[in-house]
């Protein structure tokens, strides 16, 4: 037995590189996805279980609700976009972020 290591790698073919790469990068992107989506349950607890103290608590709970709704909205809704964003000027100007 021995104390180095071989790194498989340098003896696959180009295409078996490939996979291997590939799986390895989807075995990343679902754990960074099930890593966001622990953080967004959290978060969305926090916000059914922590009341706004303030009107602009209350606005940042309803951006987080209306970038949701936005983000479902097909992409010919421009209507329904154009109000979502009109909504966020509008708390953006009222809250004096502009």
């Amino acid at each position: 037995m021995t104390d180095h290591t071989v790194d498989l790698d340098k003896h696959r073919g180009m295409a078996a590189q490939k996979a291997t790469d590939l799986r390895r990068a989807l075995a990343e992107v679902e754990t960074n996805l099930k890593e966001l989506r622990e953080r967004e349950t959290a978060l969305e607890n926090q916000l059914l279980t922590v009341p706004a103290s303030s009107w602009p608590d209350a606005a940042a709970k309803a951006r987080y609700l209306l970038n949701l709704y936005a983000a479902s909205l097909p992409a010919e809704d421009t209507r329904h976009r154009a109000l979502v964003a009109a909504l966020f000027d509008d708390f953006a100007r009222l809250s004096g972020d502009s």
